[in-house]
């Protein structure tokens, strides 16, 4: 008896099908690469974090190059000498910390628990780094990044990433002469905790002026360079206790 494939009853059976055979293709691929994707998400933020410190393959003025994953484990047991985790007046030596999800720790500290918050301590050429993680919102979802200071609060290299931000536009704070601008700055004012202002119109477009807690915003970004300004600055309050204790040492 041959099928009808005319009735909505064939068409309704066929789509359940489909959704069911695709649906577990997925599942399948998910639970199969699992491992891999967890490796993945690992390296990349040992990646991060080096690039920060200043740990990288640039070459040419404009790239962009991370250490490879194939050698980055090494290099970031290498350079990174310490892995802390702040949480309340708590603070531990964690090997893991990278691997906090900054996101998990924000909803949590909504409960009244105290966030983790990860330090990571980086040692290059005989300088001690202190690399800072940040989360924050731009123009359509997360940005994030990693700030490395020095012990004069002085900025020695940032990575910033983002999830959705307009190609061209907000998705250049990840590009190499946007994130050179921070090199240098201060993020204090005076005493205080002042972070780096992403500003139109500072005037100082090459950015050669480092004691003004600003940098160039990029053209037609407004939002998201407001949004990673506030990122900065939350992120160095939540960090201040911490922070102080460097300032104190130096």
């Amino acid at each position: 008896m041959a099928i009808n494939t005319d009735k909505n009853s064939y068409t309704v059976a066929f789509a359940a099908l489909m959704v069911v055979v695709v649906g577990s293709i997925l599942a399948y691929l998910a639970a199969s690469l699992k491992d891999k994707i967890s490796e993945n998400e690992r390296f990349e933020k040992q990646q991060n974090i080096l690039y920060a410190m200043g740990v990288h393959e640039n070459e040419d003025e404009g790239s962009v190059n991370f250490i490879p994953t194939d050698r980055v484990e090494g290099e970031f047991s290498k350079y990174i000498t310490e892995q802390l985790v702040i949480e309340g007046d708590k603070i531990t030596q964690d090997d893991e910390a990278y691997l906090i999800d900054l996101q998990k720790q924000e909803t949590l500290s909504k409960t009244g628990a105290p966030r983790k918050l990860p330090v990571f301590i980086g040692d290059k050429d005989g300088k001690k780094y202190y690399i800072l993680p940040m989360r924050g919102k731009g123009l359509w979802d997360a940005i994030w990044g990693f700030v490395a200071l020095d012990e004069s609060m002085t900025v020695q290299g940032v990575y910033f990433d983002h999830k959705g931000e307009t190609p061209g536009l907000g998705a250049n704070i990840k590009q190499r002469y946007f994130m050179d601008d921070f090199i240098g700055e201060s993020i204090l004012k005076g005493s205080q905790y002042a972070g780096i202002k992403v500003a139109k119109g500072n005037n100082d477009p090459v950015n050669n002026i480092k004691d003004d807690n600003e940098v160039d915003a990029l053209a037609g970004a407004t939002i998201t360079g407001d949004g990673l300004s506030a990122m900065i600055r939350k992120s160095l309050q939540l960090y201040r206790p911490y922070l102080e204790t460097i300032k104190t040492k130096s």
